[in-house]
């Protein structure tokens, strides 16, 4: 995929090498030219130094084919209109913006820019390590309301089975992972000592979750 970073400072950095490496063509935006100091020497992508807000940039940075485009600067107001004008104007088929304060992006969603908060996603994460007693949580979903987790089947539910676990609408065993390899279980699928399950959980039934694997 041909992907447009809009700011290069650590989370755009970070992010560029992290998408090169997964074999995807990357493209840099930063006004001040010493950020793309940040990108390592064997960075393969293109670096344009110049406000990313003048349309002649972007354009010549290749917009008009981007597959995707990341708002990673530190303000917000340029995230927003960087992000519609890849959206609205030269019609960016995905589009997100970083948005540093996290009441705005509800705003931000009704005008139809994706935002992803990292002050929301590092609360989340503290209130997810500090909570969830032995369930390591791998991903959350949405605004959080959904989680998926990781646990080592614990000794009470060796022999019994998935249906056990499952609540519906509310907590499913989504894969299992067994002797080397992972698989998606049905319902009547017996746990097995040393199995670990990922499990799909709302964030309102975590407690119940608990209770159904012995560890409340």
């Amino acid at each position: 995929m041909k992907i447009m970073i809009i700011g290069c400072g650590r989370m755009g950095a970070g992010l560029a090498l992290y998408l090169e490496m997964s074999n995807h063509s990357v493209t840099v935006i930063d006004n001040d030219p010493s950020a793309f100091e940040r990108l390592e020497p064997a960075f393969r992508g293109q670096t344009f130094p110049g406000d990313a807000l003048d349309r002649d940039i972007l354009t010549r940075a290749g917009i008009e084919r981007a597959d995707c485009l990341a708002a990673l600067t530190p303000n917000d107001s340029i995230n927003l209109v960087v992000a519609r004008l890849a959206k609205e104007v030269f019609k960016v088929p995905k589009v997100v913006a970083r948005m540093h304060d996290p009441r705005k992006s509800e705003i931000y969603r009704r005008l139809g820019v994706q935002t992803v908060s990292t002050v929301s996603l590092g609360m989340q994460r503290f209130a997810e390590l500090l909570t969830f007693s032995r369930l390591d949580i791998v991903h959350s979903l949405g605004s959080g309301g959904v989680g998926i987790v990781e646990s080592e089947i614990p000794p009470l539910l060796a022999g019994r089975m998935v249906n056990d676990l499952t609540v519906t609408g509310e907590i499913q065993v989504v894969a299992i992972s067994r002797g080397g390899r992972t698989f998606v279980p049905n319902l009547g699928t017996i746990l097995l000592e040393g199995d670990m399950i990922h499990i799909a959980v709302s964030a309102t039934s975590v407690d119940r979750l608990k209770t159904l694997m012995g560890l409340a």
